[in-house]
């Protein structure tokens, strides 16, 4: 059931004076004031949205009828989550279409015990779940696809700038920046950007916050201005 705060993905269906019309993945129907598609003036709606474009946005409210809905509000965590989600279950759903003559029933049913992301998990290391489902000539395949479809890992970036007025300073962010294991780049005037890979957004989430922590106590140490952009 959906509730307030909840990210979806929707399909837009249509754009009207200020205000855009989206359908969810449950076919609810919700629709997004201006003020909600980004931050700023807006010339041009469809410079940001259009007609059948898929895109994440949150829940503001709900009504009987619709929901409100904000596509500013979302963060890109939030969007890289939601469309990783959709493009592993949209794959999922193709290679059913190559075993199975009834792959959308099939789906509905996975569905009604199971969030389609952790079943597809779940049966990649136990084939056992998928008896319920599907007969054994049709296990033996889905088994062998998903086994050999191995999931990237996910990777989060997350700006950050560092700034020291001492005379060594360039030397100083140098030390603070030392730290094994860190994917850091230099942006120019004083930003940076940091990386990190991991089998999902959580350990990777982790992983950064980590490393900011150990510059953010070295910059202390040397009383180096460190501040993290939040997205």
């Amino acid at each position: 059931m959906t509730k307030e705060d909840d990210v979806l993905l929707c399909t837009v269906k249509k754009i009207e004076g200020t205000t855009v019309f989206v359908e969810t993945e449950e076919e609810e129907k919700g629709s997004i004031l201006m003020s909600e598609v980004a931050a700023g003036r807006i010339r041009n709606l469809r410079d940001f949205v259009s007609p059948n474009k898929k895109i994440v946005c949150k829940v503001l409210k709900i009504y009987p009828d619709h929901l409100e809905l904000s596509l500013r509000r979302v963060t890109a965590k939030e969007r890289e989550e939601i469309l990783s989600r959709h493009k592993k279950e949209s794959t999922f759903k193709n290679v059913l279409k190559t075993i199975t003559n009834d792959s959308e029933n099939t789906i509905e049913k996975i569905k009604k015990e199971y969030d389609l992301e952790d079943f597809i998990e779940e049966a990649r290391e136990d084939k056992t779940i998928l008896k319920k489902f599907f007969n054994e000539e049709e296990i033996e395949k889905l088994s062998k696809i998903l086994k050999e479809r191995k999931e990237k890992e996910k990777a989060v970036k997350k700006i950050f700038t560092l700034q020291s007025n001492s005379s060594q300073g360039v030397k100083e962010i140098k030390e603070i920046l030392n730290i094994e294991g860190a994917d850091i780049s230099y942006l120019g005037s004083s930003k940076f950007s940091i990386k990190a890979s991991a089998k999902n957004f959580k350990d990777a989430e982790k992983k950064i916050s980590e490393i900011l922590d150990q510059i953010e106590e070295k910059a202390k140490k040397k009383k180096a201005i460190f501040t993290v952009k939040e997205k």
